[in-house]
């Protein structure tokens, strides 16, 4: 799959100054419960509850079906882990998290930058949302997004904001 930047990387900035997925609280609150899940190592059910509920709300009852013990493990793995692919695949066994919602997880909490795939994002760099998610796209989406931000010398996090609220502007849908 080819990735291809819609606009101008000069850009990023100025659409990473526009983003307006969540509210500033919404967003504060995933950004700190991201850092708790760095500082901490692993996340606890109500903070898995949390960043699920950033991406959608709609995830909450599945969220809930975890035990405070398998969240605590699976997302220590996803931590210590040097895969890319254990990190975000083991995400996916909790209930409520799929590849969407799993790279939000590792988006604010894991130390090695993750951007956040969603279809706005895939867009934004001239790709059509897939039918499924597989590690091969989520990989190399990562790759394409981490050049961008080295490029750039934009962070992850503001280079995951231009991506969408560029597509929020300009794509019809």
């Amino acid at each position: 799959m080819e990735f291809d930047l819609r606009f101008s990387s000069d850009e990023l900035s100025f659409w990473a100054d526009r983003y307006s997925f969540a509210t500033p609280e919404e967003n504060v609150r995933a950004v700190a419960t991201g850092s708790k899940f760095e500082e901490n190592g692993y996340l606890t059910l109500n903070q898995l509850a949390r960043l699920c509920e950033w991406k959608t709300p709609r995830s909450q009852p599945d969220v809930q079906k975890n035990s405070e013990l398998f969240v605590r493990e699976v997302t220590r793995s996803c931590v210590t882990s040097d895969s890319e692919r254990v990190r975000i695949e083991v995400l996916i066994l909790l209930d409520g998290v799929a590849w969407l919602t799993a790279s939000v997880i590792l988006h604010f909490g894991h130390p090695d930058p993750y951007p956040i795939i969603d279809f706005r994002a895939l867009w934004s760099l001239g790709v059509d949302e897939p039918s499924r998610y597989t590690f091969g796209l989520w990989s190399q989406y990562v790759q394409t997004c981490r050049a961008l931000s080295e490029k750039s010398g934009l962070s992850m996090r503001e280079v995951d904001q231009a991506l969408w609220q560029y597509s929020k502007k300009k794509q019809d849908r």
